[in-house]
């Protein structure tokens, strides 16, 4: 059986994925850079320096063949650079919430102006200063609905990680740091699944877009969810990697 190699969003963790475990599910999640857990090195300084490192992780799972990668958000974006960057090593994407990157460098620019102020807050004030402003993003308005004990395990996990970690994250692997990887999306054989949340009308519309640039996708909007997945529709999620690794 393919093995699952699944790549958690920002502030996430392996744990993200423990519905996975749950259900009885294989798989392999390292903690990507700057997070608690990370085994990296001083050397991952750009955004394909990790996407190599996960090539690496990649190439010494137990079955030593291709692996199906599963990411969201900050994981889906070094997913499609696993798959553009070492095609060898992936047999299926599955990109839940993704973004293919920004087009110019003033957007970019602008990105890393707005991370650098995440930064600041980061280690001027401390994580939990953070993760409460964080948590007020419009991205996570519909969480609104969910128990409290759920969200109450998402923000456990954002304060479980240290402020220099969150910024060298923010710095190395944030969307500014990214290629621009939507005009190559065609290069990529493998099936890829496409998540995303109705309610989340920008990656809604990201996801899409990528859609038509692929090879071989599969679309999946999700009626009345937002942009976390991994914590809204966890059964969905689950479906549809059941679903790739039977085809």
């Amino acid at each position: 059986m393919t093995m699952l190699l699944a790549l958690h969003g920002f502030t996430g963790s392996p744990d993200s994925w423990g519905f996975l475990r749950d259900g009885g599910r294989h798989y392999l999640a390292p903690a990507l850079v700057g997070h608690a857990g990370s085994d990296e090195t001083a050397r991952i300084i750009g955004f394909e320096d990790e996407v190599d490192r996960l090539a690496r992780l990649a190439a010494g799972t137990p079955n030593d063949g291709p692996v199906h990668v599963v990411g969201y958000s900050l994981g889906a974006r070094l997913a499609l650079g696993l798959a553009l960057r070492h095609p060898e090593r992936v047999a299926r994407l599955t990109l839940i919430s993704g973004h293919p990157g920004l087009a110019s460098e003033v957007e970019r620019s602008a990105r890393r102006d707005a991370d650098s102020a995440w930064v600041e807050l980061l280690l001027g004030r401390g994580v939990p200063a953070f993760v409460d402003a964080w948590e007020t993003l419009p991205l996570w308005a519909t969480q609104a609905e969910l128990s409290e004990s759920k969200r109450g395990r998402r923000r456990a996990e954002r304060l479980s990680h240290d402020a220099a970690g969150l910024a060298r994250s923010l710095r190395v692997t944030g969307l500014g740091e990214m290629p621009y990887y939507a005009d190559r999306l065609g290069e990529i054989g493998v099936p890829v699944d496409i998540l995303a949340g109705e309610l989340d009308l920008k990656f809604s519309s990201l996801a899409r877009s990528m859609a038509e640039r692929l090879r071989h996708p599969t679309l999946e909007v999700v009626p009345g969810a937002g942009h976390d997945l991994l914590l809204e529709r966890p059964e969905f999620v689950t479906e549809v990697i059941r679903r790739g690794i039977q085809t």
